[in-house]
């Protein structure tokens, strides 16, 4: 699911929609799929923690539960503000370019020398095009740590399947 929403859905739409239905879709889905995220991170901790007390954890036991725990608060920071703050800017950002004529165009990558003359010109519009990108950039950043994460979890899981 991470791996799917972060960047491979992220490619199929942009050669497919255009750039505010694209936006439109992210803004609705993307937040829920980050607190789906942060819920199921949540309920992994939980549940290891409930049948591994803490008075009988090994080293890598513990270890286990610091990398679940990370997933949950990554998980929790990309879905409280990184993925609202995403939303945010590209709302603010549709305005702007629906003013000017633009956003019906199909793909990120159609029509650039618009959107770059629009920064060039909109010194709002250049503000909060700088701001979406180090959001999205952090998002993605969550997004990996938390696969990572779960990779660590069921490589761990796979090692100790005999113990289950």
């Amino acid at each position: 699911m991470q791996i799917w929403v972060t960047f491979v859905s992220s490619f199929v739409m942009d050669s497919h929609l255009n750039r505010h239905t694209f936006g439109f879709i992210q803004s609705r889905l993307v937040p829920f799929y980050l607190h789906l995220g942060s819920a199921c991170a949540f309920f992994n901790l939980t549940i290891y923690a409930v049948y591994h007390p803490s008075d009988l954890l090994d080293e890598r036991e513990s270890f286990q539960i610091f990398i679940f725990f990370i997933s949950v608060t990554v998980a929790a920071i990309n879905a409280q503000w990184f993925g609202q703050m995403t939303s945010e800017i590209m709302a603010d950002m549709h305005l702007i370019e629906q003013s000017c004529g633009l956003g019906q165009d199909i793909g990120l990558s159609s029509n650039r020398e618009a959107y770059a003359k629009l920064c060039e010109t909109d010194v709002k519009y250049k503000h909060l095009s700088s701001r979406l990108w180090l959001y999205r950039l952090l998002s993605s950043l969550c997004n990996l740590c938390c696969v990572g994460c779960n990779f660590y979890s069921l490589c761990y899981m796979a090692e100790n399947l005999v113990a289950l």
